[in-house]
């Protein structure tokens, strides 16, 4: 069987290149001892290109590029046909039918797509850790997270979580119960990364009986009395006045308000600390 021989060149890391090859390797009843794959990574002078393809026609491979920028795509091609090499390119009839859609010249910035890629696993990071530390279960949470959450129940802090983690931030959030002590990591935190929702009592016994029901019990036990309402939040109050966090009031604010409320404090509260 013929040897292979393939060049991987990149302005990046490489890695799109590799993957599209032996993605195509893979359709063919090859013994691995044959192909050769060599990658170039970190590709962006017009000298370096031409000598990859001065040694593909050395050792007779071919060159698969991912060169974001035009003129290195360009030359890359015509190096390689005065070689008499044999070269895919594989991004730039891609970005040419994108630039000609959206009539809009792209960036031609190397390794723009691997920021994606971590900007997509912290959003999936704080989804996981927003889920982990949901209502309490684990307090160690609390000294971990970007934002603390904290109120009586049913004042939308889970929704409020996922909300957050989806715009990158780990939430931890702790449901406040008069008979249960709140966890002391509370105590430990930076108030201004932590935020108190509170709810009128007239909104949350409303909730409270639509919750309770939807579970097909009565809607007059005591959750949902406004007398329990009330002294939870008496006990709210008394915890966040310990803490000195910011209290936000949910009562008329859809998640997306809230959220909007919180992430300009954050960012107000990270100037000062800059200015100081």
């Amino acid at each position: 069987m013929p040897q292979l021989t393939m060049f991987i060149v990149s302005d990046s890391v490489g890695e799109t290149g590799e993957l599209v090859a032996k993605a195509a390797i893979s359709q063919f009843r090859l013994d691995l001892d044959t192909v050769s794959m060599k990658r170039f990574s970190n590709v962006e002078e017009p000298i370096q290109l031409k000598e990859i393809a001065f040694l593909a026609k050395r050792q007779r491979a071919f060159v698969v590029y991912t060169l974001v920028k035009g003129e290195m795509r360009e030359l890359m091609k015509t190096y390689c046909d005065e070689n008499g090499v044999e070269s895919i390119d594989l991004i730039g009839p891609m970005v040419d039918v994108i630039e000609t859609r959206l009539d809009e010249k792209p960036f031609e910035e190397p390794g723009l797509v691997r920021q994606l890629d971590e900007e997509y696993f912290k959003k999936i990071e704080a989804i996981e850790f927003a889920v982990k530390y949901d209502d309490g279960r684990d307090p160690r949470g609390v000294l971990l997270a970007d934002i603390v959450l904290i109120g009586v129940s049913r004042t939308s802090k889970t929704p409020l979580s996922q909300y957050l983690a989806n715009q990158r931030y780990k939430v931890a959030n702790v449901p406040l119960v008069p008979e249960v002590d709140p966890p002391e990591e509370l105590l430990e935190i930076d108030p201004n990364k932590c935020f108190g929702l509170i709810i009128s009592p007239e909104k949350l016994n409303c909730i409270r009986k639509e919750r309770l029901l939807s579970l097909g019990l009565r809607d007059d036990a005591n959750y949902a009395k406004v007398s329990r309402i009330e002294q939870e939040i008496e006990h709210f109050y008394e915890v966040t006045s310990k803490i000195g966090c910011t209290v936000i009031n949910v009562t008329n604010r859809a998640v997306e308000e809230t959220a909007n409320v919180i992430l300009s404090q954050l960012n107000e509260s990270t100037h000062h600390e800059l200015g100081d």
